[in-house]
């Protein structure tokens, strides 16, 4: 599941310009918890202002919402979200970057997404990473044996295979799959007699 297929489309933009009291209006009415500040030209950057903004950087402060504008609370650049991100890649960078919600953008403005979208409408439940990259590990493997005796240890596409490998058990380790004694690389190597099929990265060292 990818940050498109749970971002939220109904998202609100407003001006830089644009005063605090204006911008907590539109909030209201629209029962949101960010805008989306727009860029002033093409080279300019996207910016978010959420409830938090306001709450800690005016209320807070006791600041006066109609001479207080965007610009004065808004983060921008802000962090975005590229709408094929991986569901679980979304919920990292918001845990690397202390964020709660950001932009889908690829281009223009796709929508939003945050932190709530991920626990309501991820399937992360149902379909945890993994064990979907053990079964995609399992064919992987499958692959390269194929491949590699078909077209050769040495080959080029046998190489890619086994790197393949390689990464999804590293992923696999990263996730808690318990590490092997030995790599799929080296027991294919082992059953077959032969010294385990070099990786693309050995060959350019």
């Amino acid at each position: 599941m990818r940050a498109k297929h749970i971002m939220t489309q109904d998202v609100a933009t407003i001006r830089g310009s644009v005063n605090v009291a204006e911008a907590v209006q539109l909030m209201r009415l629209k029962g949101l918890r960010a805008l989306i500040v727009e860029p002033r030209h093409d080279g300019d950057a996207y910016g978010i202002v959420t409830e938090t903004d306001i709450a800690y950087k005016v209320v807070a402060h006791g600041k006066d919402p109609q001479r207080t504008h965007i610009y004065d609370i808004m983060t921008k650049p802000c962090v975005i979200v590229n709408p094929d991100l991986d569901l679980e890649y979304v919920a990292r960078l918001f845990a690397n970057t202390g964020i709660r919600r950001a932009p889908v953008i690829q281009g223009t403005l796709l929508g939003i997404i945050s932190v709530t979208d991920i626990l309501t409408k991820g399937n992360f439940v149902e379909k945890p990473k993994l064990i979907f990259l053990q079964k995609e590990l399992h064919k992987a493997v499958s692959d390269a044996r194929s491949i590699t005796a078909n077209y050769g240890a040495d080959s080029k596409r046998a190489i890619e295979a086994w790197d393949l490998v390689d990464e999804l058990e590293c992923e696999a380790g990263y996730y808690g799959a318990p590490k092997p004694e030995k790599t799929a690389r080296e027991l294919f190597a082992e059953q077959a007699g032969t010294t385990p099929p070099t990786s693309a990265v050995a060959q350019t060292v």
